[in-house]
């Protein structure tokens, strides 16, 4: 059977600035949270860094045409707030002029750009005056996407002030996972607030300037099941997930609340974090955070099933073993087990889960963008895999075969959604290219295109060449 996609839909990939640039200290660029931590003994598996990553800093050029290749309509990338505003102070001229040639590049290949303002790579020098956790720091956020607005307002359309504030908070303050690599609850909730706060001042400045752009922002989902629907510990357990995970970034996103059974949970095990977290809620906050908006990406890659009795450890990012000390992103965690039901997993050991994702999306369509009238992009959907690259005919080869699978099925998975009513316009897979891929380091590749860290070779995989085939016949 053959499954057309709407005439509307977008196909594209994605990546983000500090996972493929390089060129880490060239051209006035500074370090950013994700350079400091990547060079804290054990917070990163091998000791790997995004010095070079993939070169892309050097090698825009020949990546677009890759891109011209396999068909792709838009391109989501990030752009380097410590390339642009290094050390979060003046505007850098050289980093800016980057960004206009990488745009201006995609044009000319008919490839709509898609920025994303804040993919995780905070100056260093504002992370030591508190990063995320300082108020001062949205309007450090606000500086920066107004230059970035002011340089390509011309010729970028779409908007994303965001990728992901669940993983730059509670992930990284929280956590200990990520940078800054802090294990503190209120930590967590203070600098989930502040970047949300950002993400509305944003969108109202970006909007005053010009009322025809595409303004969203792009959050990362589970979808919480309880292992037994009919025991209440399970349900409880899988309402925590779902409220810390989902409901804590839609909630005052949709509706300029925050969900008060997860503030309840939360005070009952850290009074004191919740304290702070609401004085830092100012009068007006909510009212700011809740700007309407056009567009919200939607990231999946797998869902949770949870017990709350189960004698398991909850898998609650599905992050290496390194060996920095760590806890659980969520504020409240205990009682909450992970339990095995049998499905395939990635390399990286998380579940493939495509009926998760037509579930998520009819949720959240449903039950936030809907009733608000925002649209929903499939912004982020892959899979690590070990792959073997093999040389054939003088040409490198990679045939990955289970993440061309995961790809089909997840397309699969975004037209049912479709079928049932939920306006989703595109799907952007992740990632184009092998890349550093955070804490993993180089030791996961997600990419549809090879990369060869020793010589920056790039080699289209057979995922790549699936997913040629599908743009160019806009079906399954």
């Amino acid at each position: 059977m053959t499954r057309a996609f709407p005439e509307n839909f977008l196909f594209g990939a994605a990546t983000a600035a500090y996972q493929i640039e390089g060129a880490a200290f060239e051209d006035g660029r500074t370090a950013s949270i994700w350079d400091a931590f990547s060079r804290v003994p054990g917070a990163v598996i091998g000791g790997d860094n995004g010095d070079v990553a993939c070169d892309h800093y050097h090698r825009y050029p020949q990546d677009v045409a890759l891109m011209k290749e396999l068909g792709l309509q838009t391109y989501r990338f990030s752009t380097s707030w410590s390339r642009v505003r290094p050390d979060g102070g003046a505007v850098n001229a050289k980093g800016v002029d980057f960004y206009e040639r990488l745009v201006d590049e995609l044009l000319a290949n008919d490839i709509l750009p898609w920025l994303t303002l804040y993919h995780w790579d905070m100056p260093q020098a504002l992370q030591e005056t508190g990063g995320w956790t300082n108020r001062d720091t949205v309007g450090r956020f606000l500086e920066y996407a107004g230059t970035m607005h002011d340089a390509l307002g011309d010729r970028v359309n779409v908007w994303t002030t965001l990728n992901e504030p669940w993983c730059s908070s509670f992930l990284s303050y929280t956590g200990g996972e990520h940078a800054p690599g802090h294990t503190s609850v209120a930590e967590g909730l203070l600098s989930a607030h502040h970047l949300l706060l950002a993400h509305g001042e944003t969108v109202r400045e970006l909007r005053g300037r010009d009322a025809s752009l595409n303004l969203g922002i792009t959050l990362n989902h589970t979808v919480a099941d309880p292992a037994d629907p009919a025991n209440p510990a399970d349900v409880d357990a899988a309402r925590r997930v779902d409220g810390q995970f989902n409901r804590w970034f839609l909630d005052p996103i949709y509706r300029g609340v925050y969900p008060d059974d997860i503030i309840r949970d939360i005070r009952a095990v850290d009074s004191d974090a919740v304290a702070r977290f609401t004085d830092a809620v100012h009068d007006g906050d909510l009212d700011v955070i809740s700007q309407p908006i056009d567009t919200q990406g939607v990231n999946y890659y797998h869902g949770d099933f949870v017990s709350g009795t189960a004698p398991a450890e909850m898998p609650v990012s599905g992050g290496p073993a390194t060996d920095r000390p760590a806890r659980s992103p969520y504020p409240s965690s205990d009682g909450i087990y992970a339990v095995e039901r049998g499905l395939p997993r990635t390399a990286q050991n998380w579940e493939v889960q495509p009926e998760g994702l037509t579930r998520l999306l009819q949720r959240v369509w449903t039950d936030y963008a809907e009733p608000a009238g925002t649209v929903l992009y499939m912004t982020e959907n892959g899979a690590a895999y070990d792959d073997v690259a093999v040389v054939e005919d003088g040409e490198t080869r990679v045939h990955d075969a289970d993440r061309t699978e995961f790809l089909r099925l997840h397309l699969a998975a975004v037209l049912d959604a479709a079928d049932a009513g939920v306006d989703v316009r595109g799907y952007f897979y992740w990632s184009m290219f092998d890349n550093f891929e955070w804490a993993w380091g180089y030791d996961k590749r997600f990419g549809i295109v090879r990369v060869d860290y020793d010589t920056q070779e790039r080699s289209l995989k057979d995922s790549g060449r699936e997913y040629a085939r599908i743009i160019a016949a806009r079906a399954l």
